[in-house]
């Protein structure tokens, strides 16, 4: 039986900026209908991580990162845009 691909991504947000939550809801909202029990949330508050930001190359929030499955892709914005979002992502030619 093959394991379920597993996707990991890592939001950088500004501590409670407007953006920063819309963007963790709607990638919370995404990943509930879209990817259910497949993935992986890490939330990196740029405020308290600066040093991991600029590691990632993050200057501007919020900032999603896809890190599995590969190839890694970044998108910046509160992730409003569902269809975009998972174009972006390249995710919309793996789901059903």
């Amino acid at each position: 039986m093959t394991r379920p691909v597993l996707f990991k991504f890592r939001l950088y947000v500004a501590g409670d900026a407007l953006n920063s939550a819309q963007a963790r809801a709607n990638l919370d909202a995404l990943c509930r209908a879209q990817l259910a029990g497949r993935y992986q949330i890490e939330v990196v508050d740029v405020f308290r991580e600066p040093k991991r930001a600029l590691a990632d190359a993050v200057f501007m929030t919020p900032t999603l990162i896809k890190l599995a499955p590969l190839p890694v892709r970044t998108i910046v914005g509160a992730l409003s845009q569902t269809q975009t979002v998972l174009q972006a992502l390249g995710l919309q030619a793996i789901l059903p």
